[in-house]
């Protein structure tokens, strides 16, 4: 039944007409994913040098700043191009998420994972207590939630999340997946809108998309490593659906059947991306730089499709020297 629903789900979104070419059965000469449609410009990139020694910054700052440049490095030049009064706040939004976000990965043992988990947990109620500890990234995310009154039940939401994804097993569905993004990415992207000031209904649409979207290819982006180390996290459905075993992925198997999987699994990407571009003209412009991640995203996915849908190739694993230029142009147009 979970496998059915999947693929009636995925159907939807191959539909003609709605930038996707036709199924994966006949998809020869056409192209499945939208091309993005970006420019360049090089103020990001000089943004990007300068931004964590900026002499203004205080210690706390600087730490988040680097650390989300290392960690989430596209995360990073989309904040460089926030308006200032936010950049701050989102850079420790950002930081907060990476710092739950490798608890899975920093530990052998969920009993200490879930101590790191109760640490952020009272660190965040702590703040709103004005009593944050004196830890860089709670310190900021105090100063931010003072700055603009963000909303304590995202930030629970991503910890909560983040503690059930502790247990190391795939997502049942397709379902499960995007639920764990509505409360992790697409949260970081309401908290986000709360920093801009933008309490829109549309834009909160446009946000859950495009976190749903950020969930989908970040489990994709992630595949490679986690199959090194003999783990594989794709939605068993989208897998059952096309007789393909997880050891496949392990093995590194570039079988047809094995790019069905990672094909529907992108496509349902590309779908929550065009859902959130459907709103785009009842949405208050000043919400747009947070939606900025889907350049980001929309390479990947350009990407991928150049590469057959094959989860191993190398291309995908570069970095893509004109996205800062990209990511410019997208915020000059006032776009997402």
């Amino acid at each position: 039944m979970a496998a059915a629903g999947a693929a009636a789900r995925v159907g939807r979104g191959l539909r003609p007409g709605a930038c996707y070419g036709p199924p994966r059965g006949s998809r020869a000469g056409g192209r499945l994913l939208c091309p993005a449609s970006c420019g360049g410009g090089a103020p990001a990139v000089a943004a990007a040098a300068a931004a964590s020694g900026r002499p203004g910054a205080g210690e706390e700052e600087r730490y988040c700043v680097e650390l989300v440049r290392k960690r989430d490095y596209e995360g990073f030049l989309c904040s460089l191009l926030l308006p200032a009064e936010s950049r701050s706040s989102v850079f420790a939004l950002r930081a907060f998420n990476i710092e739950l976000a490798q608890i899975k990965d920093a530990v052998t043992q969920k009993t200490i994972g879930l101590m790191r988990i109760e640490f952020w947990r009272k660190a965040v109620e702590d703040i709103y207590r004005d009593n944050a500890p004196q830890q860089p990234v709670a310190m900021e995310l105090w100063k931010a939630i003072k700055r603009q009154n963000l909303t304590k039940k995202w930030l629970k939401k991503i910890i909560d999340e983040r503690e059930k994804n502790l247990d190391d097993r795939a997502y049942r569905n397709i379902n499960e997946l995007e639920a764990y993004a509505e409360n992790t990415q697409s949260a970081l992207l309401y908290l986000t809108l709360e920093t801009l000031g933008v309490k829109d209904i549309h834009a909160d649409h446009a946000a859950s998309h495009i976190g749903k979207a950020q969930g989908i290819v970040t489990c994709l982006r992630a595949t490679p490593y986690h199959a090194s180390r003999g783990k594989v996290f794709l939605p068993m459905d989208m897998c059952m659906l096309h007789s393909v075993s997880q050891e496949d992925f392990i093995r590194h198997k570039q079988e047809q059947k094995v790019k069905d999987v990672i094909y529907d699994i992108a496509s349902q990407a590309h779908v929550h991306l065009e859902h959130a571009r459907s709103f785009r003209k009842n949405i208050p412009v000043k919400a747009f730089p947070a939606f900025l991640y889907t350049v980001a995203l929309e390479d990947y996915l350009n990407k991928i499709q150049k590469a057959d849908f094959d989860i191993f190739h190398p291309s995908l694993h570069r970095k893509s020297p004109l996205l800062p230029l990209q990511l410019y142009i997208r915020s000059w147009k006032k776009t997402y």
